[in-house]
């Protein structure tokens, strides 16, 4: 073999390992590092998107204003980042999720941290644009709750999340039932939600949304609320898809 050739054999192969390298770098960064980064940047879209049609709602009656603003923001959210992470922004869809194995455990944590910065981040952004009274009349787009009622309140956010996680699972991840309409259907449902029980519970449904401005806002009443609401509402979802409508692979029992 000439000298030539030999040295022409080391560049291919040191450019083949360059290429592999590469690739597999390429396939680190899209499989873990962007799909956090997009549920922490959608997230903060619409938590800000969310409590701005909270606050820019005082002083009119109904929760018209609010159940369009979230549902348009989260139907659109998920139809541009729903091939990148699948469009949680939410840790009580990606403990359904997980859960119903449409996602990876390694991924289960970071989702949850990232869309809880993201609510920081997107509540941090109506503080720095709205005035200080107004933002202070609507508690920033916090939730709050009437000592009285915190059963109803809880059960209501159990329900409302229930429908919601049901609505993204059988439409995003079941196989049997996915459609290419589930963002439109799942921003619907939280449309309806929180026209049906906004006035009790606010129709949370997210505890990154109400983290985000419980901790701009330093609002802390009854936060446990909206996670033990979500999150059992989430677990009522699991136990329906993997016991009575998920398909051959997602069934536990008569498969």
């Amino acid at each position: 073999m000439s000298g030539e050739e030999t040295k022409t054999e080391v560049f291919t192969i040191t450019d083949e390992r360059d290429v592999r390298e590469s690739n597999k770098t390429r396939c680190i960064f899209e499989k873990y590092l962007q799909p956090c980064l997009a549920e922490l940047f959608g997230t903060g879209l619409f938590v800000f998107v969310g409590c701005a049609s909270v606050i820019g709602n005082v002083g009119t009656v109904g929760v018209i204003q609010p159940a369009v603003a979230h549902g348009l923001a989260l139907g659109v959210l998920i139809m541009v980042f729903g091939q990148i992470s699948g469009g949680h922004f939410n840790p009580a869809v990606s403990l359904m999720a997980y859960l119903c194995g449409g996602m990876e455990l390694l991924l289960l944590v970071p989702y949850v941290v990232a869309q809880m910065v993201g609510g920081m981040a997107g509540a941090g952004l109506t503080k720095a644009i709205y005035p200080n009274s107004v933002y202070a009349a609507s508690l920033g787009g916090a939730f709050g709750v009437s000592p009285d009622a915190l059963a109803e309140t809880t059960l209501a956010e159990v329900v409302m999340t229930t429908f919601l996680t049901t609505v993204v699972c059988m439409g995003a991840i079941n196989r049997k039932t996915s459609s290419p309409w589930a963002p439109l259907c799942i921003g619907l449902s939280v449309t309806a939600n929180i026209f049906a029980g906004g006035m009790i519970s606010g129709g949370c449904m997210n505890p990154a949304r109400a983290f985000g401005p419980a901790v701009a806002a330093n609002h802390w009443s009854y936060h446990w609320i909206y996670w033990v609401g979500p999150v059992c509402g989430a677990l009522i979802t699991v136990s329906f898809i993997r016991l009575l409508f998920g398909d051959q692979k997602t069934r536990l029992v008569l498969k």
